[in-house]
């Protein structure tokens, strides 16, 4: 429930300041006093988009307050839009966003202007009423019917896609499997690479490698080298030895010396040794190190990435020679999803057929308490093909109406007029009755196009409805505000030489002033007297 309204500075509105509570509250006033305003200050408290022309000229910011009852807890809502377009929203003092904001009271509050009339004649949302009507059942099986539908489509896509690439496949599997044959063919090694480059240097050099050897080795342990040099300098020491700590240790260094000349020249001789001195190798390691590097440059750039690659065409491969068993598996899935979507839609239209006579009555007894007693409104369903079907169901559901004795019912859209559509739209809401369970309805225009005995029986109908609901409407009939549990006048002052809309509640005398105002455009005798009886004859009803 909206218990409260404060709006500052937002189009004409300075500063207004509604207290609300149950029942039917009607807003009127002139034309053009600013009765939608305050209509559209609710609206962005329930998350509408908001710019800077809905600032009043000259004011900084407009600011919009509400506090809602919502399952019995107090919820104060706080918007403000800058002159410069900035938005700010909070609720309970905190910070939220537009989309929260939406989310937290876009059902508490049903907004019913031309616009939603307008809605009534797309023929796609007619099944959503009708479902409404229908309460839990139908709308759990339109939620399970919803569910099956998206679960249908994502199979039907992943068997497309499978079809599609199993179109491909050959092709696709013989380029894979040249890859892999043609990396199988030089059949390389983790590092062969590195290592074949390492003995490339030593293949292409051998000769020159293995008499360098040979001289130094000569030079260490040939009959008078460095070995034999060295080991008259170990021998020189052994007149002295152990006479000095110093001097003995300059022989132990010179025995080192010998033993690291001795270790060289076997390392040298085994170098020497291994060198390769067969053309045939060196041709074999160059032929081996460009296979590698074909390899390397169509695949690589690193002989790793060659093998990466092969391991991955080698699990393509296998995939794609499973691919017939995954196309079967596919349409199992399809065809698994397709049975469970055709059994939702049963128990979705079963529940509608069960439903269609008991909303057809309640419609005609609800439009016959709206002035139209001749009027039925009619549910036309027609089953769809199944590759038809959407996520609105398996089936159109359109309304027919007929306002008169005789004539068949026809297409809601192709014939009622603009007052005919806000009686049945009414009629709608009253056929939903406990089923539409928002805490707080909001009438605007529901009286575009009617007077009289019509007027009074629309009145009559908000003021049922809100015996279960929250109902604000915007009227200018006397009759239909004259139903109303409080009424508040809209209205524009002038104040040091500009224009403000202003809002009041008016009871006793000026509550029948603006009756009166409302019935003749004056108020005379004649009109205040009716605008009394008006009144009184409401009251006993």
């Amino acid at each position: 429930m909206l218990r409260e309204l404060h709006v500052h500075d937002l189009a004409l509105v300075e500063d207004v300041w509604l207290e609300l509570g149950s029942g039917l509250t009607a807003l009127t006033g002139e034309t053009g006093a600013g009765k939608t305003v305050l209509v559209g200050a609710l609206k962005l408290l329930l998350g509408e988009r908001a710019d800077s022309s809905l600032v009043r000229s000259g004011a900084a910011e407009a600011v919009v307050e509400g506090r809602f009852d919502v399952g019995g807890d107090e919820v104060l809502v706080h918007r403000q839009v800058s002159a410069e377009g900035r938005s700010r929203c909070t609720v309970n003092g905190e910070m939220a966003t537009v989309t929260g904001l939406a989310g937290l009271l876009g059902g508490q509050v049903d907004l019913h202007g031309q616009h939603e009339h307008q809605s009534l004649l797309v023929v796609s949302n007619h099944a959503g009423y009708l479902d409404r009507f229908c309460g839990a059942p139908a709308q759990e099986a339109m939620a399970a019917y919803v569910d099956a539908f998206a679960a249908l489509q994502l199979d039907r896509k992943a068997l497309r896609e499978l079809e599609r690439s199993l179109g491909e496949r050959e092709r696709r599997a013989d380029y894979l499997r040249f890859q892999v044959q043609e990396i199988d063919a030089v059949q390389p090694h983790p590092g062969e690479d590195v290592q074949l480059e390492e003995m490339l240097p030593r293949l292409r050099h051998a000769g020159r490698l293995a008499t360098a050897a040979a001289e130094v080795y000569e030079a260490l342990r040939g009959e008078g080298g460095t070995a034999d040099a060295i080991a008259e300098v170990v021998g020189g020491f052994a007149p002295a030895l152990s006479l000095d700590p110093v001097f003995d240790s300059l022989r132990d260094q010179a025995i080192e010396l010998s033993d690291a000349v001795e270790s060289l020249g076997m390392q040298i001789r085994e170098y020497a040794e291994g060198i390769d001195h067969d053309p045939g190798t060196l041709d074999q390691t160059e032929s081996r190190l460009v296979a590698l590097g074909a390899l390397k440059r169509k695949y690589g750039p690193a002989l790793d990435d060659v093998f990466g690659l092969y391991t991955a065409a080698q699990a393509e491969l296998a995939v794609l020679d499973a691919g017939e068993a995954g196309l079967e598996e596919a349409q199992r899935r399809l065809s698994a999803s397709m049975e469970a979507l055709h059994a939702v839609a049963v128990v979705l239209t079963q529940t509608r057929d069960a439903v269609v006579p008991r909303f057809e009555q309640a419609m005609a007894e609800a439009l016959h308490g709206l002035a139209l007693p001749d009027a039925v409104l009619g549910v036309q369903r027609a089953a769809l093909d199944e590759d038809a079907w959407t996520l609105d169901g398996p089936e159109t559901v359109e309304f027919l109406f007929s306002a008169n004795v005789g004539e068949p019912p026809r297409p809601l859209a192709k014939i009622a007029s603009g007052g005919e559509v806000s009686r049945v739209m009414l009629a709608l809401k009253s056929a939903l009755g406990a089923a539409d369970r928002t805490p707080v309805l909001v009438f605007d225009e529901v009286d575009a196009g009617i007077g009289g005995a019509t007027a009074l029986a629309v009145g009559a109908r908000l003021h049922e409805l809100a015996e279960s609901h929250q109902v604000l409407v915007i009227t200018h009939l006397a009759q239909v505000a004259a139903y109303a549990d409080r009424q508040v006048v809209v209205y524009k002052s002038e104040d040091g030489g500009r224009t403000a809309t202003n809002a009041r509640e008016v009871t006793g005398v000026e509550r029948v002033a603006e009756i009166a105002r409302m019935l003749s455009g004056d108020m005379s005798e004649a009109s205040l007297a009716h605008a009394g009886e008006l009144l009184s004859t409401v009251s006993t009803r």
